[in-house]
């Protein structure tokens, strides 16, 4: 990861209704609960997934156009987020089932061409490895602080609300001279009583435990683009932000349909004599293509992190209209990051 930007990459087509994360440390963070599910006829989470269809043998759903799968036009800057393995590295997810409403020791390793597990990492913004978990619809996310053992195994509790389909997100730089920043996917189900909830409307502005965030900018297909995010609460501008990680906020776009994968930094960070504690956080980020994307910003303040969600489209779909509600994210999670 860079403090500028930094998107991380995977090539592969997934899909469903769309759809980091800071690592050594054991705390679960906050859930977004955007909208209450559509109404569908609820059914078990794994007729659900047997019924999505299957794709390249891996179990990845098939595009559903009225939700935004659909990535029409250029593919200029790569796609992210959708590969298990990738540059000799493996994402091997020791716990691809959980129950729904159940805590549960997810837990994972990575690998290395030789299949043994890696036990050594660059540190990047005060963390080995960053680990991000989203559902498909993009209702709940999650940073989580997986520990590391000696012998390689990451581990995290989770607690999931919802049964259903999730991607879960390793972000992570093996230790090495020439060692380049990998982002490894692996799904994981919950199993229990199912029903698929739709992307949230595009909205530009969110809420969240009593804070106001507006998003202003968009992303372009294939090129660099400024999105600015103003924090404030009560009315009042929020110009003490705290450092989180490293930085006064973190940004992560997933595509809907198919999950893939950017993280972005903001632009500037806490100490450099220009960047201030808010109540702007700016972040510079490139979109591979044209759909809507689903965006989530982590910042600090008050010693707690919030998370705040928005829905937004790029390139042609721009001005598209959305069938599902607007979202208002709510913190709904007791666990801080």
């Amino acid at each position: 990861m860079h403090t500028a930007l930094r998107i991380t990459a995977f090539a592969a087509a997934l899909t469903a209704t769309f759809g980091t994360a800071y690592g050594v440390g054991a705390g679960v963070d906050p859930i977004v609960a955007d909208s209450p599910p559509a109404p569908h006829d609820a059914h078990d989470a794994h007729d659900a997934q047997d019924a999505q269809g299957d794709r390249s043998g891996r179990g990845e759903p098939s595009p559903r156009p009225e939700e935004g799968g659909g990535h029409g036009g250029h593919e200029s800057a790569p796609a992210g987020g959708l590969q298990v393995s990738e540059g000799g590295y493996t994402l091997d997810l020791a716990t691809p089932r959980v129950t729904a409403g159940q805590r549960t020791e997810l837990r994972f390793t990575v690998r290395d061409a030789r299949g043994e597990a890696v036990t050594a990492y660059q540190r990047e913004h005060d963390k080995e490895l960053h680990l991000v978990l989203a559902s498909r619809d993009l209702v709940t996310y999650r940073h989580l602080h997986p520990t590391r053992a000696a012998d390689g195994t990451w581990s995290t509790p989770v607690d999931l609300p919802a049964a259903g389909g999730y991607r879960v997100f390793a972000d992570f730089t093996p230790a090495g001279k020439d060692a380049e920043n990998l982002t490894l996917g692996a799904d994981l189900a919950a199993s229990g009583h199912y029903a698929p909830a739709r992307l949230p409307a595009p909205n530009g502005t969110a809420r969240i435990d009593g804070y106001q965030v507006e998003l202003a900018g968009s992303l372009r297909p294939g090129k660099a683009s400024e999105l600015k995010l103003k924090v404030s609460r009560d009315g009042e501008p929020v110009n003490d932000l705290q450092p989180y990680l490293g930085a006064y906020g973190h940004l992560v776009a997933l595509r809907a349909g198919d999950l893939a994968y950017l993280h972005v930094h903001p632009n500037g960070e806490p100490g450099d004599g220009t960047t201030e504690p808010g109540p702007e956080i700016s972040f510079t980020a490139t979109a591979p293509s044209d759909g809507a994307y689903r965006l989530f910003l982590d910042f600090r303040h008050g010693g707690e992190v919030h998370t705040a969600a928005f829905t937004v489209r790029a390139g042609s779909a721009a001005g598209a209209a959305e069938s599902g509600p607007a979202g208002t994210p709510e913190h709904t999670d007791g666990h801080g990051h």
